[in-house]
């Protein structure tokens, strides 16, 4: 006799194809395939997916078989769609697959670049979502009708999730369980995975940024390499300016057409990106680093730095320096 409907597993289906990296896959089956019956509470009932029932290759050096196809991907009660290369195609039967299993009520999920498989499928236009740093950019000028977050580690729009980077998908995954569930069984789960059931911050943590190096000799770059040599004193725009040997004016105009950014906005942004190697290699306090790299004072520095990086100067530092160190 089945089980009454309440009581049904929610179906959760992973796609696989050839050429994947077996992490993000393996994430899913660890979240969803394993059986807890310590937990007490309905679990999920997982099956992979692929466009065809031949062996696929996997990044390694061996191959793995799907035993289901799109069909039942696209009848499933989430849909997670693993990161893939951003520069090969996506089929005309996977596209079709994704819209009929959100039309039919999926919650749909991508971890990193898996988001262009979803984008694909027209299932992201008008949306907030995010994906690896790395290929935010082109996700943006690929797909206009998306509004991409490079800075976050995933983004819940309800239907639809994406997350960035592989581990931020494994963030993702125990956020759906926290929404199923509650925050007790997630943090029982993610005991067990021995990772945090919530981390603090975004990507932009991660992303690499170093101080812009200067290298034309034109007069916009001869005043923003001057900027990176005196980032701890004062810096305004009619400093830059004067380097420059422009008015203010015609300096605003010339820096925003080259940069893209106001002289402001890119002395704050050396400055957040000059302090992270202070913070990762240095016990000074968070105060010295800020007055070093030109903030006027830690509430300032602290503002800043939390805003580019979404976490705080300290939050960086625990996770990024090799020990421990003083300052708030």
């Amino acid at each position: 006799m089945p089980l009454p409907a309440p009581y049904l597993p929610h179906r959760v289906a992973v796609l696989a194809f050839d050429g994947m990296a077996p992490f993000e896959l393996g994430c899913v089956v660890e979240l969803f395939g394993l059986p807890r019956p310590e937990l007490d509470v309905p679990w999920y009932d997982l099956t992979v997916c692929a466009e065809t029932l031949e062996p696929l290759r996997v990044v390694g050096g061996f191959t793995m078989r799907a035993e289901h196809g799109l069909d039942v991907l696209a009848s499933a009660d989430t849909v997670i769609v693993p990161g893939a290369d951003v520069h090969a195609p996506v089929s005309g039967e996977l596209v079709a697959a994704l819209r009929l299993a959100h039309s039919r009520g999926a919650r749909m999920v991508s971890i990193c670049s898996g988001a262009f498989a979803l984008a694909a499928a027209g299932l992201l236009d008008g949306r907030t979502v995010t994906t690896h740093w790395r290929y935010a950019g082109l996700l943006q000028e690929r797909f206009p009708a998306v509004r991409v977050n490079p800075s976050v580690l995933y983004v819940d729009e309800g239907d639809v999730l994406t997350s960035a980077g592989s581990a931020a998908g494994l963030d993702l995954l125990i956020h759906l369980v926290r929404t199923d569930h509650g925050p007790g069984v997630a943090n029982t789960v993610a005991r067990r995975l021995v990772v945090p059931p919530h981390r603090e911050g975004g990507q932009a943590q991660f992303i690499e940024a170093a101080v812009t190096a200067v290298e034309d000799d034109d007069a916009v770059a001869r005043a923003m390499s001057w900027a990176l040599d005196n980032l701890a004193r004062p810096l305004a725009v009619a400093d830059l300016a004067r380097v420059a040997n422009m008015s203010q004016r015609s300096f605003i105009r010339h820096f925003r057409r080259q940069t893209g950014t106001s002289p402001l906005r890119w002395v704050i942004s050396q400055r957040v990106a000059a302090s992270l190697t202070m913070l990762e290699s240095t016990a000074a306090p968070v105060e010295e680093i800020g007055a070093a790299v030109g903030f006027e004072s830690p509430v300032t520095f602290r503002h800043h730095f939390t805003k580019a990086m979404r976490t705080s100067p300290s939050a960086y530092r625990k996770a990024f320096s090799g020990s421990a160190a003083t300052g708030t």
